[in-house]
C-alpha cells in the first residue's frame, strides 16, 4: 500500500500567516487526508458542497435571466478567490486559506441578492432577523448535509473564521458562552481575524467594484461618459487612450476592460504595498500577534479614499437606478410572499423543515437556499402572480 504525505504548503509561508500544520483544529476531530493539507480540503469541502452550486443561479446585481454575462454570486466569489491569492502570494500568506475562505464568504446569501436579504430580514424581525454573513457560516456549521455522523462541513477554525466579517455583539456573546475561544471570541474580546481574513474581505470590496462597473455598463445603465467623474476611472481612462487612442472608436469593450484591469492591477498592487509597510512596522511574529494588532490589511490613504468614491458613485448611478430598483422591489415582494405563504401553509415546505424544533429558522433557511429561478417558480405556484417575465 502507497503511503502518502500532504503537499507541504506550509513552507515559504511568512510568520504572521496561518499554517495548516499549526491550525486550531475542526470542531469534531479528523484524522488528517493523505494528500492534502487541512485548508485544501476545506476549500475542496466548499466546492462540493450543494451552497456552492446554487450561487451560479443567485443574484449579484443583475438577475441571471437578465443576461448570459451578467455576474452571479459563484463568478463573483471566483473573482474574489483570484484576486485573493495572488496578493497572498506577495505577502507570505496561506492561498489554500484566502481561496477558501472567499469561495465560502456568499454561501449564505439569499436569491435576488441583497434586496432578497433586506425583505427575508423584515421577515425575520420577531425571531432573531436574518444577516447573510452569518447565514454562510450556518451554512457551513449546519446546513450542509453530506457527512454521515454530523450536520455542516466540519471546517477549520480559520477558515469559519474568515467567513464570519461581521457579528452582533449578543450573538457573539452567545457562542462565546456555548464554545470559549470559538469564531465569536474576537467580536467579544476586540480582536482582528487573520491576515487571510482581513485580506480576503477587502479582495471582496475590490472585485465588485470593478465586475459592477463592467456589468452595468454591459446593461447600459452606466456609460463611460458617466464613470469619468470618478477621479479613479478617470485616470485609467486617459492613461489607456493615451497608450491606445483607437480604442474609443474601433473598441470600446477593449478600451473599458483595459481601464478594469489597471484599476484592479493599482489597487492589489497599493494593498500589497500599504500592507507591506505596516507589517514593516508592526512585525507580528505569530498569528496570535496579528489578532492583538489593528487591522494590517488595507488601502493607502489615498486609494481608500479613491475606492470611497467609488463606491459612492455605484450605490448613486447603479444600485439605486431605477431600473435596478423595480427589480429590487419585485424580488422583495416575491421573498416576501413566499415567506408569507410557508408559514401559512407549512405543509407546502419540504418533510425535514417542517418538522425543525424552530419552525422559523427553518423557513428562513429554505428560502435562503433558493436560487434566484427556483424562487420565482415558487412564488408563482404558491401565489398565481408573475412577478418576472419570462
Amino acid at each position: 500500500m502507497v503511503t502518502f504525505k500532504p503537499t507541504p504548503r506550509d513552507n515559504g509561508l511568512a510568520a504572521w500567516a496561518c499554517h495548516a500544520g499549526a491550525s486550531r483544529g475542526r470542531r469534531r476531530p479528523e484524522p488528517p487526508a493523505p494528500t492534502r493539507s487541512d485548508f485544501q480540503r476545506d476549500r475542496d469541502r466548499i466546492v462540493h458542497s450543494s451552497a456552492f452550486r446554487r450561487l451560479v443561479y443567485k443574484t449579484q446585481v443583475f438577475l441571471n435571466h437578465e443576461g448570459d454575462l451578467f455576474r452571479t454570486r459563484l463568478t463573483h466569489s471566483l473573482e474574489v478567490a483570484q484576486l485573493a491569492r495572488s496578493m497572498a502570494y506577495s505577502l507570505g500568506l496561506n492561498e489554500d486559506l484566502v481561496e477558501a475562505i472567499a469561495l465560502a464568504h456568499d454561501l449564505g446569501h439569499t436569491p435576488f441578492g441583497h434586496a432578497g436579504q433586506d425583505a427575508l430580514d423584515a421577515c425575520m424581525a420577531n425571531h432573531g432577523g436574518f444577516e447573510h454573513n452569518l447565514q454562510s457560516l450556518r451554512v457551513v456549521d449546519k446546513l450542509e448535509q453530506r457527512y454521515p455522523n454530523w450536520d455542516g462541513l466540519n471546517l477549520c477554525f480559520e477558515t469559519r473564521e474568515g467567513i464570519l466579517k461581521r457579528c452582533p455583539l449578543p450573538q457573539a456573546e452567545a457562542w462565546e458562552a456555548e464554545d470559549p475561544r470559538g469564531v465569536g471570541h474576537r467580536f467579544v474580546a476586540g480582536l482582528q481575524p487573520s491576515l487571510e481574513a482581513q485580506l480576503t474581505n477587502l479582495a471582496d470590496e475590490i472585485a465588485y467594484n470593478a465586475h459592477d462597473i463592467d456589468d452595468g455598463v454591459r446593461s447600459g445603465l452606466l456609460t463611460l461618459e458617466m464613470l469619468n467623474e470618478v477621479a479613479l476611472f478617470r485616470r485609467f481612462r486617459q492613461e489607456t487612450l493615451s497608450d491606445h487612442p483607437d480604442l474609443a472608436t474601433l473598441h470600446p469593450r477593449r478600451l473599458l476592460a483595459e481601464i478594469i484591469r489597471r484599476m484592479l492591477s493599482a489597487q492589489v498592487y497599493d494593498v500589497i504595498a500599504n500592507t507591506q509597510r505596516c507589517l514593516a512596522q508592526d512585525n507580528p511574529t505569530s498569528v496570535d500577534a496579528v489578532r492583538h494588532l489593528p487591522p494590517l490589511v488595507g488601502f493607502s490613504g489615498e486609494m481608500k479614499r479613491s475606492s470611497a468614491e467609488l463606491k459612492r458613485f455605484l450605490y448613486r448611478a447603479l444600485y439605486r437606478h431605477p431600473q435596478v430598483s423595480a427589480t429590487t422591489d419585485a424580488a422583495k415582494q416575491v421573498v416576501g410572499e413566499l415567506f408569507d405563504a410557508y408559514r401559512d401553509r407549512p405543509s407546502e415546505l419540504p418533510a425535514d423543515y417542517a418538522r425543525s424544533s424552530d419552525p422559523m429558522r427553518a423557513l428562513a433557511d429554505y428560502i435562503a437556499g433558493m436560487t434566484d429561478r427556483f424562487a420565482i417558480r415558487e412564488h408563482q405556484r404558491l401565489t398565481g402572480k408573475r412577478v418576472f417575465p419570462d
